[in-house]
């Protein structure tokens, strides 16, 4: 055998990646060996409700009032009348955003895409359904969040259990991320996502609970007798299937009983008071919020939340971002293999298509392949593909006639994932694997391709890359390989387990039915094909025991985060969903198996025959983030909020009104609250001698830039892209912050600050 040789810049790699592992262990052991990090950020002083409402005071004789306020009731939930035909019905919406600075963005993995500032706020959609007598009820949540941590779920029970004793529980309560890969990370507990996200950040993580408790606490308080309509219709011009080599390996007969490789239904869910008032809307279609690409550094929810502000806006007229009564959720679906970048993959240098089975070009390999969306730039794409959405929900919740009516019956178990068997047919079996992940997981996607020069569809190992992945983490098990052939293992995550294991054994599987219509809550990312499976054998188990013709909805990133799910077929190419399937070749079929259980025990019901399974660990000691919190200064001669660069005296519609001001880091405005909004853009009305609040930070048209430099001092930028519906006026824009002070020998504290710019003119001509 030919003796290895390295050249200079694997040399240098192998090198580099020794200095970060030596460097990384160390820290860990660090902090490992220090108290635990649950009790992390105490002096966050977090407030124990949080909501969108501006607050915005000033010092001169004229206030500023929002268009509408909406106080939060938290007097009881009304008591509920029973001579009704339909459900009791519940929304509520709460600010979920946590913090917008010095922490990674979730979803790409990239090191170096810290969040630098805030494009929308995200918020968590709460919907409590209820029978008309109360006894049976369900929580459907969907979170501008990238997915639902299991940390996250088990704590928002705890507090729900806690505030409502056995009323939600785990079997009729559904978390669902939208999957926005612009939210903030460190909300998880097992290492693989721990790492990714560079540390757990109790100060986002408490946010992002309170908000889901909040909005749940608002939808309980809400129900009211009322309707549900479903109503399904196609959406076109929005997706595209990523992985196309992967879905020509299904079964040619299979595939020809669709039109496409992508699912272009989308489900609406109406909901509207026996008066016929409107209260709100959940849709589920399959596609990434991934249109803002891997070089943004805002939070934001992407196209999903777009879609979701568009609808919002359309109905709480008056009312600013995330205020008002109707509640729009965009939640997601089997979205594994679906891209909003309906461009395709084309090689950046050279204008190529790189739509093949490795997605890579000539020159520069798979980091060159990336793929465009519809707009000019990735703001604009995710725009385009929100409205798209936003159009067809419009619509089909305009036309929605066909009533949801029937019992209410939910459905769930734990289970150990890592050792399922399957029954492939009467005579053969099968089992899951210990989780791994395997080559082309380190390449990424034509949404956001890996740092390394790994290729998707990656089938035989490098040994330059298992001699490092031995020497780091050791070497795998000949069992663990086995299990995931052809799968080569780049990390055997299933055999790790310090500082906390790697990846989850313990998922969750859960079934909530509202009459015809069954809302699957599936713990991962389904690809197009693996979700027509599982629809099919769902709705087949359904109709064998009695239930004939129901709708079965596929809701996505759900209770705990496990990666991805492709067909077993899809798997043999190792591209990269089939790379990040966790559990082996056979998670679809395991998964198919235990959903059908799910779905004959409420057939039959035998729900109570259940066994709950195996409760899922809740680590109480996890890695802090590496960034400190270090005291906010001004320049010498400044002040917090000084104004640095002045708007213009005059804007026309279509132009960006820009303002810079003495910043602090935005991060402490996670921890104290005063403000409910980093800015407003204010217009003076001269009637009422007041400044009335045209816009805020969960505003589509404002950006809040946030600009770090050395020794604790900062600036803010605010944008303004003034729209075509703004009125002609005076203006001007406010700042409100909060900076971290600390004098020596003292404890820490958080103090608020604001500002106003200079006033400036906006003309439509």
């Amino acid at each position: 055998m030919a003796k290895q040789t390295f050249s200079t810049l694997e040399t240098f790699l192998i090198f580099l990646l020794l200095m970060m592992t030596a460097i990384t262990v160390a820290l860990l052991s660090l902090l490992f060996i220090t108290t635990g990090t649950i009790e992390n950020h105490k002096d966050s002083g977090l407030p124990a409700t949080q909501g969108p409402t501006v607050t915005a005071g000033t010092s001169t004789p004229m206030t500023s009032t929002p268009m509408t306020s909406t106080p939060v009731s938290s007097t009881p939930a009304p008591t509920l009348f029973t001579n009704f035909t339909g459900y009791h019905i519940g929304v509520g919406r709460a600010d979920c955003t946590g913090q917008v600075a010095d922490i990674n963005l979730m979803g790409y993995s990239k090191s170096g895409q810290n969040a630098r500032g805030l494009l929308t706020r995200l918020f968590s959609r709460a919907f409590v359904l209820a029978e008309p007598d109360g006894s049976n009820r369900m929580v459907f949540v969907s979170i501008d969040i990238g997915m639902v941590s299991q940390r996250m779920r088990l704590e928002v029970l705890k507090r729900l259990q806690s505030k409502y004793g056995s009323l939600y529980r785990r079997d009729n309560v559904i978390l669902s991320g939208t999957h926005t890969h612009s939210g903030p990370a460190g909300f998880f507990q097992y290492t693989v996502f721990v790492i990714a996200s560079e540390g757990f950040s109790n100060r986002t993580f408490e946010h992002m609970v309170t908000g889901i408790m909040k909005s749940i606490e608002v939808a309980h308080t809400n129900l009211k007798p009322g309707k549900l309509f479903i109503n399904k219709g196609n959406v076109d011009g929005a997706q595209i299937n990523r992985s196309p080599f992967s879905y020509l390996q299904n079964p040619q007969s299979e595939r020809a009983r669709y039109s496409s490789n992508t699912d272009k239904e989308m489900t609406v869910l109406k909901m509207v008071d026996l008066n016929g008032d409107e209260l709100g809307l959940i849709s589920w279609f399959a596609i990434h919020p991934v249109s803002m690409n891997n070089t943004n550094h805002l939070i934001n929810s992407d196209n999903m939340g777009y879609a979701s502000y568009l609808f919002e806006q359309e109905k709480n007229k008056g009312y600013l971002p995330g205020q008002g009564p109707f509640v729009a959720a965009f939640a997601s679906s089997n979205l594994g293999d679906v891209s909003p970048n309906t461009r395709g993959p084309r090689c950046i240098n050279t204008g190529e298509s790189c739509d093949n089975a490795n997605s890579t070009c000539p020159i520069g390999g798979s980091t060159t392949c990336i793929a465009m969306g519809p707009g000019r730039d990735m703001l604009d794409s995710t725009q385009i593909i929100g409205r798209t959405m936003y159009q067809v929900a419009k619509e089909l919740y305009a036309s929605a006639s066909q009533e949801v009516t029937g019992p209410l019956i939910s459905a769930h178990q734990w289970v150990n994932m890592t050792n399922v068997t399957v029954s492939l047919n009467s005579t053969h079996t099968a089992k899951t694997c210990k989780p791994a992940l395997g080559y082309s997981f380190a390449a990424g996607t034509i949404d956001g391709f890996g740092s390394l020069n790994f290729t998707q569809g990656t089938t035989v190992s490098d040994p330059f890359w298992d001699t490092i992945r031995d020497q780091i983490l050791g070497k795998p098990s000949e069992e663990i390989k086995e299990c995931h052939k052809p799968k080569p293992v780049l990390i055997h995550t299933g055999e790790l387990s310090k500082p906390h294991p790697w990846h989850p054994d313990i998922v969750d599987v859960q079934i909530i039915t509202l009459g015809s219509l069954a809302i699957t809550a599936i713990p991962g990312e389904f690809t197009t094909m693996s979700g027509r499976r599982f629809r099919e054998a769902v709705k087949a188990e359904f109709a064998t025991y009695g239930m004939q013709n129901m709708t079965v909805v596929i809701s996505g990133l759900c209770n705990v985060y496990t990666h991805y799910i492709t067909t077993y077929e899809e798997y043999q190419v190792q591209r990269y969903e089939a790379a990040s399937t966790i559990y082996g070749p056979h998670t679809l079929s395991a998964y198919i198996q235990l959903f059908r259980v799910l779905a004959k025990a409420i057939a039959t019901d035998t729900v109570a025959n259940l066994s709950s399974g195996p409760e899922p660990p809740f680590f109480k000691e996890l890695i802090i983030p590496l960034i400190p919190n270090i005291v906010d200064r001004p320049p010498i001669g400044k002040n917090f909020g000084d104004v640095l660069q002045p708007p213009n005296p005059k804007y026309r519609v279509g132009e960006v009104v820009e303002v810079t001001f003495v910043g602090a880091n935005p991060k402490n405005s996670a921890e104290n609250r005063t403000h409910q909004t980093f800015l407003t853009v204010e217009k003076y009305e001269s009637i009422s001698t007041t400044w009335q609040i045209v816009h805020n930070d969960a505003s589509w048209e404002t950006r809040f830039n946030w600009h770090k430099g050395l020794l604790g001092r900062s600036n803010a930028t605010i944008e303004w892209h003034i729209p075509d519906t703004a009125q002609p006026g005076i203006y001007r824009i406010r700042y409100f912050g909060h900076n971290r002070k600390q004098d020596f020998l003292k404890p820490a504290v958080i103090l608020p600050f604001e500002s106003t710019s200079s006033t400036f003119e906006v003309v439509t001509t």
